[in-house]
């Protein structure tokens, strides 16, 4: 019969005892390792179902808080559509569809009536940290927000009092369960619109693309850095202030200033003129009522449809309605190449009209202006409409005129009316060939044909008149052009769009018709001084101006002296 043959227990040499009586240690140190990690699972689950539960617990408390805290400072109902927290290395908080609607005695709202949030917010978020001390302000770093809409009413004339109608503001004296300390807020996708109660106005609308607001604070003012997308001309505007504290019972009359960059704006959206603006400058007032000073840049300014760029520098004092945009310039201190001159007017916002004549008139901003040049170089004004960049005459200028920019489609040259006249002295015209017919005519009229030839490098000449300007016209209707020994008195238009010249009038000459000729064929000449002499003047001729600025053509009208065709004195001397 074979016996099984028994194990013989292995002993390890290193550690002096069996292999096999180690293993059921091993298995139970095993069995008491598991035991213990699912315990502390257990207890870190039951420890999430716990902090979960208390955190769902607290969301109506911290959504309740939030409102009361919003409630008590507004004066107003504020509503709260969801409110989430979870736990992510402190507390997370989320929510969705804040409304803070206006109170009953705010300055042109409708109270519990008002159909427009005052405020409304898609969604914020915020951090805070786990720990809490009983009676202190929970501290926020920052606050995040998405999709803000501010609609601040129109200022009425007189302040609605509160009634006991009006929903009762919360109690002062009530402590909060909760109070919040906030750090920042840094906000995306904003927009603020500042109605107004004018007839025919459209409220002041801005979009803000970024602001971050810090020393958040409902009752002090807050620092502020923001970007604002400008609709035309299309551009960003960075700027950075203080702004507050929020006036609860008007909002348009919470206080703001700052300093403002805009860059690279394309004045081209405005037909009619081109170049790119640059402009720094700082404001102070209220929402509503806001004083600005700044500085503009374009140095390649022009008309798209006449001369050459022209650098347009403006230093400007102004007062902005925050309702409208309605403008108020005084004044406006600008250089145009070498020349400075001044503008002083209104930028008003009109509603459309139906005229007398059976058109309508658009609706939108209306300029009109008092501009002042003294003394000024009047080919830097000349080369905005000379298609050849070269300007006609130089001198010194000097104009008053009212100047207005109705609203509508259309060119800004087209579109634009003057009123107003000028004066320009040591005028010079650039054509060599003009000029110099310029000097004959001084020297003639002076009774010195010998000195006439190439004589328009001694003379210079005077030029004045009233004007109007209507759909790219001038109407000049007493222009008096002046030399020594001559005076021309012309009534009629100039074309700016191509420089058409249509003018009629008289020239006068201290000389006679046989002075101006001189020599023998003055001495022939002589008795018809006697037809020429009138009004004091040795000559005086009816004459017409037409062809254009770069060929201009003069010419006598005979007729109206009674002649058919007899000879201009002293043509083809």
């Amino acid at each position: 019969m074979n016996v099984p043959a028994q194990k013989i227990p292995r002993t390890d040499p290193g550690r002096g005892c069996e292999v096999v009586a180690g293993r059921p240690a091993r298995k139970r140190k095993q069995r008491w390792l598991w035991w213990t990690a699912g315990a502390i699972l257990l207890v870190l689950l039951v420890l999430g179902i716990v902090i979960t539960m208390a955190i769902r617990r607290a969301e109506p408390m911290l959504r309740a808080a939030i409102i009361e805290e919003l409630e008590e400072h507004f004066h107003a109902r504020v509503e709260l559509d969801s409110f989430h927290v979870s736990l992510r290395n402190g507390v997370w908080a989320e929510g969705k569809g804040l409304r803070i609607w206006p109170p009953p005695n705010m300055t042109g709202a409708t109270g519990s009536d008002a159909k427009q949030p005052l405020i409304r917010l898609a969604d914020f978020r915020f951090h805070a940290p786990l720990h809490y001390k009983p009676g202190e302000p929970v501290r926020i770093s920052v606050v995040q927000l998405t999709g803000l809409d501010v609609d601040v009413p129109p200022k009425p004339s007189a302040r609605r009092e509160q009634t006991e109608s009006d929903e009762a503001a919360p109690d002062q004296g009530h402590t909060s369960i909760l109070s919040f300390l906030v750090d920042s807020i840094d906000c995306k996708n904003a927009h603020l619109i500042l109605e107004t109660s004018k007839p025919g106005k459209l409220p002041l609308e801005f979009d803000i693309a970024h602001v971050r607001l810090s020393h958040v604070s409902l009752s002090s003012p807050m620092h502020f850095d923001a970007q604002l997308t400008n609709p035309r001309p299309a551009g960003t505007i960075v700027t950075s202030g203080n702004f507050g504290p929020w006036s609860v019972e008007d909002p348009g009359e919470s206080p703001v200033e700052g300093q403002y960059k805009f860059e690279d704006a394309d004045l081209g959206v405005f037909k009619g003129i081109a170049g790119i603006l640059n402009s720094t400058g700082n404001y102070q007032g209220v929402l509503r009522n806001l004083e600005v000073e700044g500085q503009t840049s374009t140095p390649e300014f022009r008309l798209t449809h006449y001369g050459m760029a022209m650098p347009l520098e403006t230093t400007f004092n102004a007062t902005v309605d925050g309702t409208n945009g309605d403008t108020w310039l005084h004044p406006v201190r600008a250089t145009l190449g070498q020349s400075h001159f001044t503008a002083e007017g209104e930028i008003v916002g009109i509603p459309p009209a139906e005229l007398p004549d059976g058109t309508t008139r658009p609706g939108g901003h209306r300029i009109a202006l008092n501009v002042n040049i003294d003394g000024q170089r009047m080919e830097d004004f000349l080369r905005l409409t000379s298609k050849s960049g070269s300007p006609i005459v130089t001198g010194e200028l000097t104009v008053k005129t009212a100047l207005e920019i109705p609203p509508g489609a259309g060119a800004v040259p087209e579109k634009m009316k003057l009123n107003g006249n000028f004066l320009l002295e040591e005028a010079e015209f650039t054509s060599v060939k003009v000029q110099n017919d310029v000097g004959a005519l001084s020297m003639r009229g002076q009774g010195d044909p010998k000195d006439a030839k190439n004589a328009g490098d001694q003379v210079r000449s005077a030029i004045q008149s009233n004007f109007t300007m209507t759909r790219g016209v001038i109407t000049l209707p007493n222009l008096k052009y002046t030399v020594p020994g001559a005076e021309i008195d012309l009534d009629g238009t100039y074309g700016v769009d191509g420089g058409a010249l249509n003018f009629k009038g008289t020239a006068r000459t201290d000389a006679t018709v046989s002075k101006m000729v001189g020599g023998w064929k003055g001495l022939l000449l002589k008795p018809a001084d006697r037809f020429f002499k009138k009004n004091g003047a040795g000559t005086e001729v009816p004459i017409h101006v037409d062809g254009t600025e770069q060929d201009p053509h003069f010419g006598v009208d005979f007729k109206k002296i009674g002649h058919t065709s007899p000879q201009i004195p002293g043509q083809n001397e």
